[in-house]
């Protein structure tokens, strides 16, 4: 994990990108972090989980389109299957889009009281906005935070991953364990999440985990969940 200096001073001295290359760059690092292929199909989908106000097409030619000029730019390339893959100074920007991201998220729900529900698509708007000397007092008025409300780590922080982290479609029947990162970008399930007390910390028992039927049921605060095993792969526990 690159520290929080490397990260700004690659940028600090650059021109601002376009809030919608700003998007793009901040979702391909998302997928990557979901360990999915990152495509121009998966990128069009994804940008209709995003705000509204974010402005972006999701058309296969509006998204093809950008990341052709991105590709010009070097901030990304196409490999020989397709698949979108970021530069050097794309990841470079990237990683300071999502730092700034998450300590917006941590920043509204510590300090201002958001509700957990709201901070992600608030923090979307605040992330374009932060300069580097503002990030920097975040930062110090948060102590350096290590992860977003929702368990995801912020680059530059110092942030080591738990060596017991599992996604939940490989947790056991009958064992306990405590949530530690949820996906935030499906703001309907982020809500259920919320609502359910399913956040980082929380302590669950896995009650059936079958992957021929396709679930996995827990035990959350007395309540009994069930997720497909494809969002059981975007949750991550720890026991």
């Amino acid at each position: 994990m690159p520290n929080s200096r490397a990260i700004r001073s690659a940028v600090f001295n650059t021109s601002r990108l376009s809030m919608a290359m700003e998007n793009y760059l901040l979702s391909i690092l998302r997928l990557e972090e979901q360990q999915l292929k990152v495509t121009v199909a998966h990128l069009s989908e994804h940008f209709k989980s995003l705000p509204l106000g974010e402005g972006l097409g999701t058309s296969l030619p509006s998204v093809s389109a950008m990341i052709r000029r991105m590709s010009k730019e070097k901030l990304v390339g196409i490999s020989a299957e397709k698949e979108i893959v970021l530069t050097e100074t794309g990841r470079q920007y990237a990683q300071v889009i999502l730092r700034r991201h998450r300590l917006a998220e941590r920043l509204l729900v510590d300090v201002l009281n958001v509700d957990l529900e709201f901070a992600h698509i608030e923090a979307h708007r605040l992330e374009h906005t932060m300069s580097p000397y503002l990030e920097q007092k975040v930062v110090d008025l948060l102590n350096n935070p290590q992860t977003c409300p929702f368990g995801h780590p912020i680059p530059g922080s110092g942030y080591i991953p738990s060596d017991n982290a599992i996604t939940l479609d490989r947790c056991r029947a009958d064992n306990r364990y405590l949530v530690d990162r949820v996906p935030e970008d499906n703001q309907e399930l982020l809500n259920y999440f919320v609502e359910k007390g399913f956040i980082p910390e929380t302590s669950i028992k896995i009650l059936d985990s079958s992957s021929s039927r396709g679930i996995v049921t827990l035990e959350c605060n007395q309540d009994e969940l069930v997720f497909s095993i494809e969002v059981a792969k975007l949750i991550w526990v720890k026991s």
